[in-house]
């Protein structure tokens, strides 16, 4: 009897599991990155930088707007887009060539390249808590540029599917990718001689795409150290308008 009550737990379990997986439908990652030449989105843009030697915290905000210029391919031959952002102090200022990025859409991923760093933006599946390595592409060894801090980020989706309203625009169906949150010592407290904190998350929105972006990444040395104070700087991007 005990035997025939476990297969019976067995079955309903695996028709249970089964169940759950027809209920998930995967979608293209190209829904939440959608690209073609001439699609833009506009972004209030807020840059941290430290100043007087790094004693002093600043904001500098700016309006940003991120164009898709045209249809190129990569260095291994694959389709992409190229796109050009294009900077201005506020709405009343003239709109100037700030940077050029490249994304490239795979079959299951978008990887993004920016300053000659290639990241994995989106993975497949597009599903809650699925993670990925998406700095794997990444030399944090260089010795040319002080890389490490984008050493094993673990991408990992989170409120996915979700409503958002930013900057009075509505998106009904939204992503969230968690991809750091790392904080070593606090700098406030006495005697702390090194600090550091990295802080990075993106959200996209289906159908728009990448719709808020915050990074921020600080390494501190205490007053034994010849470089006291901060080094370092953040990003936040929150968007404003799109086509």
């Amino acid at each position: 009897m005990k035997y025939l009550v476990g297969i019976c737990s067995l079955v309903l379990l695996l028709a249970s599991c089964k169940k759950e997986q027809d209920q998930f439908t995967p979608e293209p990652v190209s829904d939440y990155y959608p690209l073609q030449v001439g699609k833009y989105i506009t972004y209030n843009l807020d840059s941290t930088v430290f100043i007087n030697y790094g004693q002093n915290q600043a904001q500098v905000h700016y309006q940003v707007k991120d164009v898709v210029d045209a249809a190129i391919t990569d260095n291994l031959g694959r389709p992409g887009f190229r796109i050009i952002r294009y900077l201005r102090k506020d709405a009343a200022s003239d709109w100037s060539p700030n940077n050029v990025f490249m994304a490239v859409p795979t079959d299951r991923t978008v990887e993004f390249i920016e300053n000659n760093l290639r990241f994995i933006k989106l993975a497949l599946p597009i599903k809650q808590d699925f993670s990925w390595k998406g700095n794997s592409y990444i030399d944090v060894t260089s010795n040319e540029i002080d890389l490490g801090f984008y050493d094993d980020w673990d991408y990992v989706y989170d409120s996915v599917g979700v409503p958002l309203t930013i900057n009075s625009l509505s998106f009904d169906n939204t992503v969230k990718v968690a991809e750091i949150d790392y904080t070593e010592n606090d700098p406030s407290l006495p005697g702390t001689g090194y600090a550091e904190k990295t802080y990075s998350v993106e959200k996209y929105a289906k159908g728009i795409g990448l719709i808020y972006k915050e990074f921020l990444h600080w390494e501190y040395q205490g007053p034994e150290s010849p470089t006291y104070g901060y080094s370092g700087y953040g990003v936040k991007l929150s968007i404003i308008d799109h086509n």
